[in-house]
């Protein structure tokens, strides 16, 4: 196959960085212990229908990104039939040093805790512990009576918030960086649920206890299962988990997907030891130049983000990304029933539920997706302004990163950059095209 790894820079001339040195690997190399070592069964791309010649534009392509300074550094992995096609590590690290981005460095995935929160409710549903038709409030009762806002003033939820709810975004519970409705978003930062002008999506200072009571006194944006709105329903998802399982959050994650999915560097914070691994942003948003400030990953949080908390590298989030691709299974290790991923998967939305015409809603909106259950899902294979097919699945995060699966394709891919800003969706979407011309079957 062709795994690109990054030149040791001759300096700091970012273009000397940025170009990586494709090389082919033998079976061996999967073997090899540490870093280097294949986070999936490594394959020519031309077995799994792709092409090595065709691969090499991405290498080109963000080569040239970061020698332009609009990105500091990438890894990128693809995955075709279950194997690993192609991986590179170029530019930065850090780009306020010379340390190269590698295959095993660290990102703060952000809102891509969210599909993987997702899987862990899910997960109690398959033990019998928690249902869909749920009211949030069986398991954090500060929920049981909560308000809904509205012109005339607060008034009584129509229905109960549901667990389903909190899984596709219909809770009615919106963030206060996305929200255009002031009352609500006065509310969020008198709660501290909302920072502004100190780091976006950012409660790892309260605990989760905190949290919850907080939330729970401020008037949901829609009633329950009526709109959906990007909201803080994962970041409830993880207090849920937490009171069905009795385990925390990061806890509960170790056991049932990070260690039997053997996603050896996935967690809510970064020890001491593996701290010089950790991806950093430039200072400043190459294009608007406002200041990009990211969340310290440094010390153990107060409270495990469901939404917005996690860290991991490339290759772990390959190997949870391709656990669902095969219908809830890797290695031998099964996380998930098929019928499980399929249900996760599916539309939720329907033609009933309508998306917010706010910020918050066309996070969604603009990519013509709809929702599953933790995933953004693909209605058909046109209208939407990138490739892709008939049920692909995705999620990112705030700072840049990307993931999708296309079973259709059985193709898997991930992008992980630490570029919170006005670039975000240019290399999301660049990446996505530089894949899919890619396939050669």
């Amino acid at each position: 196959m062709i795994w690109s790894l990054r030149h040791r820079p001759r300096s700091r001339v970012p273009l000397f960085v940025a170009i990586a040195a494709l090389l082919v690997w033998t079976t061996a190399h999967a073997q090899r212990p540490g870093p280097a070592a294949s986070p999936l069964a490594l394959a020519p791309p031309e077995s799994a229908g792709m092409s090595a010649a065709r691969l090499t534009r991405l290498t080109t392509a963000f080569g040239k990104e970061i020698e332009d300074k609009k990105l500091a550094g990438a890894v990128m992995m693809i995955a075709r039939k279950g194997k690993l096609v192609y991986a590179s590590a170029l530019g930065l690290r850090d780009p306020k040093g010379a340390d190269p981005m590698r295959t095993d460095t660290i990102f703060r995935i952000y809102s891509m805790t969210k599909p993987i929160v997702s899987v862990a409710v899910m997960i109690l549903v398959e033990d019998g512990r928690i249902q869909l038709m749920d009211p949030v409030s069986r398991w954090l009762p500060a929920f049981k009576d909560v308000k809904v806002w509205s012109d005339a003033g607060e008034v009584a939820a129509q229905r109960a918030m549901t667990v389903q709810d909190l899984l596709r975004h219909t809770a009615g519970l919106p963030y206060g960086e996305l929200t255009q409705n002031a009352a609500v978003k006065e509310a969020l930062a008198k709660a501290g649920l909302f920072k502004p002008g100190v780091i976006d999506f950012d409660v790892r200072d309260m605990t989760g206890a905190d949290q919850v009571e907080r939330l729970a006194r401020i008037p949901l944006l829609y009633q329950p299962g009526t709109t959906w709105e990007y909201s803080l329903a994962s970041d409830v998802l993880g207090r849920v988990v937490e009171a069905a399982s009795g385990k925390r959050l990061a806890d509960f994650l170790s056991e049932r997907v990070f260690k039997p999915l053997k996603m050896t560097d996935a967690a809510f914070w970064v020890p001491p030891t593996k701290i010089g691994r950790v991806a950093e942003p430039f200072d400043k948003d190459p294009i608007a130049g406002t200041a990009i400030r990211l969340i310290d990953v440094s010390k153990e949080p107060g409270n495990d983000s469901g939404g917005a908390g996690g860290v991991a590298t490339a290759g772990d989030y390959l190997r949870f990304a391709q656990m669902v691709a095969n219908g809830g299974v890797l290695d031998g290790q099964r996380v998930l029933s098929r019928t499980t991923v399929k249900l996760m998967t599916s539309d939720h939305l329907g033609s009933r539920l309508p998306l917010a015409a706010t910020p918050g809603g066309t996070v969604l909106g603009a990519s013509t997706y709809t929702f599953g259950l933790g995933f953004a899902v693909r209605p058909s294979d046109g209208i939407a302004p990138v490739p892709g097919s008939a049920g692909d699945f995705n999620w990112g995060g705030y700072a840049g990163t990307l993931f999708w699966v296309d079973p259709k394709e059985q193709l898997v891919a991930v992008f992980m950059v630490q570029s919170a800003g006005t670039l975000r969706v240019y290399h999301r979407t660049l990446f996505r095209q530089l894949v899919y011309q890619a396939i050669a079957d």
